[in-house]
């Protein structure tokens, strides 16, 4: 006679499944800073628990994130165009303890104060929240080495902003474009290639250096 055979329960399998969407993550964030990748797993946690859709979907991936944090190495004034719920913003500030983060938004939405109460206090102060001041707020701190641009995502918007930012771009700061090559935002895409800017391509970033 055949002894029975065990079926899972629903606690069980999805205790496996737990298991396996950590490892999953925790590869991931093995590309970012440990400041950072810890920062990044709590955000994830915080998001999955409130149901924040918004950010899970349009935070910057792990990979994009290392990649944006090994160019900005050694640059200490950022600028950061499209705040979203601030994980980026955070990331910037946790990775290097010198760096100031300007970051500026029009839509100052509501998760992301969610988010700012997971950083540490050093990288808080560091870090300025904008409403629309844009480049106007530049000349409070003067010329930034990186500008990160993930606003609009349209190609006019993103025209303006970089003709609003360049007279503010130390000489070889980098000027990074997320969602390069996007199928749903083509105007980053039809932006760059309007200005004529020769660059490099990073995955989803496309990276011009300022003369």
């Amino acid at each position: 006679m055949r002894a029975p055979v065990s079926v899972p329960s629903a606690r069980v399998l999805e205790t496996g499944r737990r298991a396996v969407r950590a490892a999953r993550s925790l590869a991931r964030l093995r590309a970012l800073p440990p400041r950072v990748a810890a920062f990044y797993a709590r955000a994830e946690r915080r998001a999955r628990a409130a149901g924040d859709r918004f950010s899970l979907d349009s935070a910057a991936r792990p990979e994009e994130l290392g990649q944006l944090l090994r160019l900005a190495r050694g640059r200490l004034r950022v600028a950061e165009l499209g705040t979203g719920t601030a994980w980026t913003t955070v990331a910037l500030a946790l990775a290097e303890p010198r760096r100031t983060v300007a970051s500026f938004d029009p839509v100052a939405r509501p998760e992301r104060e969610l988010y700012l109460a997971l950083a540490s206090p050093d990288a808080l102060w560091r870090i300025r929240l904008e409403g629309v001041e844009g480049a106007a707020g530049a000349e409070r701190s003067g010329d930034v080495d990186l500008l990160f641009v993930d606003s609009s995502h349209e190609r006019e918007p993103t025209l303006a902003e970089i003709a609003a930012w360049r007279p503010h771009l130390a000489p070889g700061a980098v000027v990074a474009f997320h969602d390069w090559r996007h199928p749903d935002y083509p105007g980053v895409t039809e932006a760059v290639e309007e200005l004529g800017l020769e660059g490099e391509e990073l995955g989803g970033l496309f990276v011009w250096t300022a003369p």
